[in-house]
């Protein structure tokens, strides 16, 4: 399951991309929408990033979450969440993730609602 913020327009614009060109194996839902309790994430973490889950519970956020999305797609999305994984490309990624998360806000159908504080959350 891939977890975003429903509340942020650019949010949505890219899981609406996930959804129509990616298709990825998993439900693509609203974070607001779950009981993150119960996959052991707080709100904070899930307004700071992209979440996917895995059957077995196991959360990856950020760019590790976007290449396991990846992952679980068919086609050329397979091979490209691999890549993703694998270092210097992953440090690339959290770097890229980064930048595009702290000023979403800023980005076609982004709003001030999308805006999200700079720091990490605690884990």
């Amino acid at each position: 399951m891939l977890l975003f913020d429903g509340d942020c327009g650019f949010c949505t614009v890219c899981v609406g991309f996930i959804e129509r060109r990616i298709r990825p194996a998993a439900e693509v839902l609203p974070y607001q929408w779950q009981d993150l309790a119960g996959y052991g994430v707080t709100a904070e973490r899930a307004a700071h990033e992209v979440l996917w889950v895995r059957p077995d519970g196991t959360v990856s956020g950020g760019a590790r979450g976007v290449a396991a999305l990846l992952r679980s797609a068919r086609g050329p999305w397979r091979p490209l969440g691999y890549v993703l994984a694998v270092p210097p490309v992953s440090w690339a990624a959290h770097g890229l993730y980064r930048l595009v998360a702290r000023n979403r806000h800023k980005l076609p159908g982004g709003t001030a609602a999308c805006s999200i504080a700079a720091a990490p959350p605690r884990r």
